[in-house]
């Protein structure tokens, strides 16, 4: 089969032909119908060294039919279409018992790894699941447009959440960074909060985007960004950075009123300085990772209820590397999504 592999440090991704895999006991095999591309993707691209084995197929944001069961395998049927979650875990601590397997206590010592991430991920014409846990249902939801709410939904959704009761009518929030997650944050803000929406880019066309989706407010992410936020709201009880370079942590934490929320989303390198005098009195700072299985299942129901809608850009396999090329490059409006079957 073909997949999108990153195979050698410091280089591009690259079109290769693989063996097909074939599931065991336990396993799914999925004829992946979208993938979508990420940041994370470039960011694990850009490190010096890579803590898991090349060459590695990329992609952590997965879709697909069900082509084949391993043996034991119960709860899917062949040719049902699903999307995948992302972030595996063992399935026995406290966390996965909880559906928390984002945060699973033994991922680490156990060697578990999403795909995409350290396991051969989506951006190929098969990607085998670790367990049937992993699978939730699409039904009648378009794999294109849906793949990336399991990431770029997921993840947004899950930071959202932890704020919600700071959110509360005369509240605002702040979303940094209105690409592939964040304009999905802004729609979420919308949906589940009464609170004023104020996005920040460094660029008109991101901008353009964040209105069309639902901001109230937009803002130019440059040196004068905290006092143009602070001028129209005094301070806001929640910002969600989905950069998270130091410029923009900066920004965050200069844009808080009294016990706020600052949650760093973006893997940006930058880190918050917080303390008695600093920042003002009881904020908080949250570093979230990804979501829960539960949450998965919410952010779907959203998008079937027509109350989240991704903005993609379409691509066929072979020209996967010209997608992280745009994405890179800041080309990309919305999200990114490979179709490796047509």
């Amino acid at each position: 089969m073909k997949a999108v592999q990153y195979r050698t440090i410091g280089t591009a991704p690259e079109v290769v032909t693989v063996p097909d895999p074939e599931p065991g006991p336990g396993e799914v095999l999925l004829k992946v119908t979208a993938a979508g591309v990420c940041h994370s993707d470039i960011a694990v691209m850009s490190w010096p060294e890579v803590p898991f084995p090349l060459p590695l197929t990329l992609g952590h944001e997965g879709a697909g039919t069900v082509a084949a069961l391993g043996d034991g395998v119960r709860g899917v049927d062949v040719g049902e279409s699903v999307a995948v979650y992302g972030p595996w875990g063992c399935g026995r601590c406290l966390k996965c018992a909880q559906g928390e397997e984002n945060y699973c206590l033994r991922a680490a010592e156990l060697g578990i790894q999403p795909p995409g991430l350290g396991a051969p991920g989506a951006i190929a014409e098969y990607l085998l699941v670790d367990d049937a846990r992993h699978l939730v249902p699409l039904g009648d939801l378009d794999p294109a447009t849906s793949v990336p709410l399991t990431d770029a939904g997921l993840t947004p959704y899950h930071a959202i959440k932890g704020s919600l009761p700071k959110l509360v009518p005369g509240s605002a929030a702040v979303v940094i960074g209105t690409g592939g997650l964040g304009h999905v944050a802004i729609q979420l803000l919308r949906a589940l909060t009464p609170a004023r929406v104020i996005a920040l880019d460094v660029s008109e066309e991101k901008l353009e985007l964040a209105r069309v989706v639902g901001a109230h407010d937009v803002v130019l992410s440059d040196a004068d960004a905290a006092a143009n936020v602070r001028a129209l709201t005094g301070g806001v009880q929640a910002v969600f950075d989905f950069v998270g370079a130091p410029p923009t942590v900066a920004t965050a934490t200069a844009v808080t009123a009294v016990d706020a929320d600052v949650v760093l989303v973006g893997i940006g390198g930058g880190i918050a300085q917080v303390g008695f005098g600093v920042t003002p009195y009881d904020t908080a700072v949250r570093a979230p990772y990804w979501g829960s299985r539960a949450e998965l299942i919410e952010v779907l129901e959203l998008a079937r209820a027509g109350i989240v809608d991704v903005h993609v850009e379409t691509y066929g396999l072979d020209e996967a590397p010209e997608a992280y090329e745009r994405l890179h490059a800041g080309r990309v409006n919305g999200r990114a999504v490979i179709l490796p079957n047509g």
